[in-house]
């Protein structure tokens, strides 16, 4: 048996079918954009983690500030003695996250905790409890964001019931404007909740799970006029869309509006576990002392690791390296177009670019060629992960700090792999 198959048959016997994994092999090392499995094969990982690490595996300054930080103390817990670098990664996100007026900032461990905690924060900012999301949404495992996210499968399946005053809107999407959508906030305004009883409205700038749908200006602005009329807090789910992968530092720098509150997580600590929540100061300061905290939130090493993050987005300039990427990435797929009639769009915003697949000459989602495409370029070496509400959707997330020759070599696998 090889090392793959004795490491696989273990995972079954020792590990739950619910925690799903997409391979059957296993990673022994890593390096920017490059993987090596238990056997020696190498991959090029266009997943990262699902976005966690837009600096690449093991970036040369992440790990020296990890290690520096390591020799100096693991963990103290923030809540009992805290530490400078806490403070110092909080003042950096206050200064660049895009929110208008004074900040403030909290740290977590997962994503899902930081959008637990901007709903808590505006039910404790506003006195109200309900929260508005989208259909197509992602924002967690947790009860509160399995009842935020819009995808039942394979999120909400046998978990309900969902916690009360989460409400859903249609995404402007498959035939939805973004009249309409802003029609239905007000729908549910007459029909299922009382305005004066909505804390806030959580939205993706760039839908993540639910297929990279990017969220249309209008409806960004849209929807922050409906707040400002009713009080509502505006939270900017900027979980996956954070620390330069659109373009932008912010999606949120795409659109001409703000939010009130922002989570973020996944790319901001290179592949440490650590989430943050942004917001005005005087929202922040709503939860009494205690309401907010965890064992592990704002871990040192994590928080070393997102100080050296966003020094390499700044010195690195990736923001722009994440434009010039993804209109590559963009051209390459367009140029397919006529090979693959399967494809029916190409979008994105910076290197945060998805290709979807129809049944050719239909509107029919086609998700089967969505995996094969996938469990094709995964034979050829290269990792790719689906999304979308009916998984007809690839999603490509390499590293920013991608090699030009590796980037180069994975588009020709996957041309092959599309073709094939």
């Amino acid at each position: 048996m090889s090392k793959n198959a004795d490491l696989h048959a273990r995972r079954l016997a020792a590990t739950p079918r619910g925690v799903g994994v997409l391979g059957d092999f296993f990673a022994e090392r890593a390096e920017n954009s490059l993987l090596w499995d238990a056997e020696g094969r190498r991959f090029i990982d266009f997943a990262a983690g699902i976005a966690v690490l837009n600096t690449g595996h093991r970036h040369p300054k992440v790990t020296a500030a990890v290690k520096a930080q390591l020799d100096a103390f693991s963990h103290t817990c923030y809540q009992v003695v805290p530490y400078e670098g806490y403070v110092r990664l909080a003042e950096k996100l206050n200064e660049i996250v895009p929110i208008d007026g004074p900040k403030k900032t909290a740290f977590f461990t997962t994503g899902a905790e930081a959008v637990e905690n901007a709903v808590k924060v505006a039910r404790a900012a506003t006195g109200r409890s309900g929260i508005i999301a989208f259909s197509g949404a992602f924002h967690g495992r947790t009860l509160m964001g399995m009842a935020l996210t819009g995808k039942v499968n394979p999120y909400k399946i046998n978990f309900g019931p969902m916690p009360a005053d989460v409400f859903h809107a249609p995404f402007p999407v498959h035939g939805v404007s973004v009249a309409d959508s802003l029609k239905y906030v007000q729908h549910l305004f007459k029909a299922d909740v009382d305005p004066k009883r909505v804390a806030a409205i959580i939205i993706e700038p760039v839908q993540g799970e639910g297929g990279f749908y990017v969220v249309p200006a209008e409806l960004m602005a849209g929807l922050r006029k409906i707040c400002d009329e009713h009080g509502i807090l505006l939270i900017a789910d900027e979980i996956q869309t954070g620390f330069a992968r659109t373009g932008k530092t912010f999606a949120m720098e795409h659109h001409a509006v703000k939010a009130d509150l922002v989570t973020m997580a996944k790319s901001l600590a290179g592949g440490f576990p650590l989430s943050a929540l942004t917001g005005r100061a005087e929202l922040m300061d709503a939860a009494a002392p205690g309401g907010l905290g965890g064992t592990y939130a704002g871990s040192p090493l994590a928080v070393a690791a997102a100080l050296a993050v966003l020094e390499v987005i700044e010195e690195e300039q990736l923001n722009a390296r994440a434009e010039r990427l993804g209109a590559a990435l963009k051209e390459r797929l367009n140029s397919l177009k006529s090979a693959v009639p399967q494809i029916a769009d190409v979008r994105g915003l910076g290197f945060m670019v998805a290709v979807e697949f129809n049944k050719p000459g239909s509107h029919e989602p086609d998700a089967d060629f969505a995996k094969k495409v996938q469990t094709e370029a995964m034979k050829r070496g290269l990792i790719l992960l689906t999304c979308g509400v009916y998984s007809n959707v690839i999603r490509f997330l390499a590293p920013l700090t991608i090699e030009d020759a590796v980037f180069a070599e994975a588009l020709d696998i996957l041309d092959a792999a599309l073709k094939a």
